[in-house]
């Protein structure tokens, strides 16, 4: 009876008491305004031009944002006036998927060779990756590029535009992976070697699970690199259907009509999707990627 007769007090003192909600400070508020601010900055140039590209060309000099009408024959008509834009865009997939993957093979197996191999002259490597960042290489390179591509034979080819790229990306990927593999306790790989296993069976069983998302920082990396790069892409290439997407998307403005807006807003949507799509899916990975030393160099 006592204990029954405690139990209704407490409860009765519970309802009573007024229920505190958790305070929440002002700085939550304008770290969430901070996000919200840079997320517009990224999302409102996008919507604009999307909405551009379903307006019709009067309507596009209207000054009003949302259409009156939509019109999605801008889409038929840049597929008809440009009859190799499914062979660009499927030159810009082979190129940035073979990018992608050449340069992160070699930039695992390097990363993996100066942080877990302990090479004697690792630093140097190191630091002629480190300086590299600092020189517009793309800029200064481009003429002896050319040159070698012109003496052996591979102006006008995928491979011409392949091969410059995982160059040009391979000393960031190597920092990047190298920083990655940094983040993995040392122990991990001697109690491997303790038990009789390889650098490779150590780097393909155990490493390769431990730096996932790594992987996929670099992949991200390296596929918006290659995807949108113009530079060599326009120097290296001549032909119409060896070029990829930016190039086209740059000389699509006299095709077009000097003024026709809607168009080339339409032509910009479909080289920026398959971007947007990729990194929708990957950016839980991505941001897990960041979190665990990707950036660390």
């Amino acid at each position: 009876m006592e204990l029954s007769k405690s139990l209704t007090t407490t409860r009765a003192r519970e309802a009573e008491t007024p229920m505190h909600r958790p305070r929440v400070r002002w700085t939550h508020y304008a770290m969430h305004a901070v996000i919200i601010f840079f997320c517009l900055i990224i999302v409102a140039p996008i919507a604009w031009v999307f909405l551009m590209s379903v307006k019709s060309i009067p309507d596009a000099y209207s000054g009003h944002l949302w259409p009156e009408k939509f019109d999605f024959t801008h889409y038929t008509y840049v597929i008809e006036k440009i009859p190799t834009i499914w062979v660009n865009m499927g030159n810009s997939v082979v190129v940035t998927l073979s990018t992608v993957l050449i340069t992160c093979l070699i930039a695992t197996l390097a990363a993996y060779a100066l942080v877990h191999l302990r090479l004697s002259f690792g630093w140097v490597v190191v630091t002629i990756f480190v300086m590299s960042l600092f020189f517009p290489t793309r800029i200064v390179s481009i003429i002896g590029i050319f040159q070698i591509q012109r003496d052996v034979g591979l102006l006008n080819t995928l491979p011409g535009l392949i091969l410059p790229y995982v160059t040009l990306n391979l000393a960031l990927s190597t920092l990047i992976m190298r920083g990655i593999f940094e983040g993995i306790h040392p122990e991990i790989a001697e109690s491997a070697k303790m038990d009789g296993a390889g650098p490779v069976r150590i780097l393909i069983q155990i490493m390769i699970p431990l730096i996932a998302n790594g992987l996929v920082v670099l992949v991200i990396v390296n596929f918006v690199t290659a995807w949108g790069e113009y530079l060599l892409a326009a120097t290296l290439t001549n032909d119409q259907s060896v070029r990829t997407l930016p190039v086209v998307l740059a000389n699509a403005f006299g095709g077009f009509g000097q003024w026709a807006w809607p168009r080339l807003a339409a032509l910009y949507i479909m080289v920026i999707t398959p971007g947007i799509i990729i990194f929708a899916l990957a950016q839980r990975w991505y941001i897990k990627g960041l979190q665990e030393g990707a950036l660390k160099f």
